[in-house]
């Protein structure tokens, strides 16, 4: 295998014997200059196809939280009956960590009802407080119930269907499409989105799943009216910012969405907006000490 770029110094970009690119993950893999043939015994995992827009997020998160996430993934896949984008190795970290950093700091935020995701998502949530328990086992770390359900939606967002794998958005102007619902956030919200942090990149992602949904007309509709509902009351300004993104795309698209495909939404707008609240609390503590 041949390693073409550092990432870090345990982490390398690589090419397999069939051209193909990936990540690989082995103690002291990036160290020796690039290019190099690594040895296979050297490496301890390897992923295919991780956007490049994740990649300096291995350079941001620790690298435990990281080889915790690869462990724990391969007992998440083996008890869902879909299968899980691969980015998920990354986003999932990121928010176990941003879980970390809130209960060591005392921040606490809220997160959509734990009764609703048992009834909706019972092997997500069965799968979380596993991911919880773990947690506390390898990093003595206790996270509240409450994260339980923004662990469970990490895992739920990252699914992947026939029909995602097959169809794009070559007719849509993505990168358009993007900007404008950027702007209507900022409008709405009265905030100055960070286009250049990994919330905003991995919202950018889930944009581009609902376009290509909206290309194959194949839409995220399931039996969640009353959790969607309940999200809609809990984060009320946030459920309008998205009824003003989905007016937008009903007359940029001439297409439909469907209330879970909203209730997806209002989680990764709300995500962007927690974050932000977050470093605004840190800051707002170091100022007063």
């Amino acid at each position: 295998m041949l390693a073409i770029k550092k990432i870090n110094n345990n982490v390398a970009v690589c090419k397999d014997g069939n051209g193909c690119e990936l990540i690989a993950f082995g103690k002291g893999i990036g160290f020796p200059q690039m290019p190099y043939e690594i040895k296979l015994e050297n490496i301890d995992r390897t992923f295919y196809n991780i956007s490049a827009q994740y990649m300096g997020l291995m350079n941001e998160l620790p690298m435990d939280i990281i080889e915790f996430t690869m462990k724990i993934l391969p007992v998440v896949q083996s008890k869902l009956d879909y299968d899980l984008n691969p980015n998920l190795v990354l986003t999932l970290a990121d928010h176990l960590a941003f879980a970390m950093e809130r209960e060591r700091k005392k921040i606490y935020i809220e997160m959509p009802l734990i009764y609703d995701m048992e009834q909706q998502y019972p092997m997500e949530m069965k799968l979380s407080r596993y991911i919880v328990a773990q947690m506390d086992k390898v990093f003595h770390v206790k996270l509240k119930r409450n994260e339980l359900s923004g662990i469970a939606m990490s895992i739920i967002s990252a699914k992947i269907t026939s029909e995602q794998k097959t169809n794009g958005t070559d007719k849509i102007d993505f990168e358009g499409v993007l900007k404008d619902i950027g702007r209507i956030i900022e409008k709405e919200l009265h905030i100055v989105v960070n286009k250049e942090s990994f919330d905003y990149a991995r919202f950018a992602t889930h944009i581009k799943y609902l376009l290509d949904r909206i290309c194959s007309k194949q839409y995220i509709d399931t039996d969640n009216i009353t959790l969607y509902q309940n999200l809609r009351e809990e984060f009320a300004d946030i459920s309008r910012c998205v009824d003003c993104i989905i007016e937008y795309l009903n007359q940029k698209l001439d297409c439909e969405v469907t209330e879970e495909e909203k209730m997806y939404l209002i989680l990764h707008v709300n995500r962007i907006c927690s974050k932000k609240k977050c470093a605004e609390e840190t800051e707002d503590g170091k100022g007063n000490r």
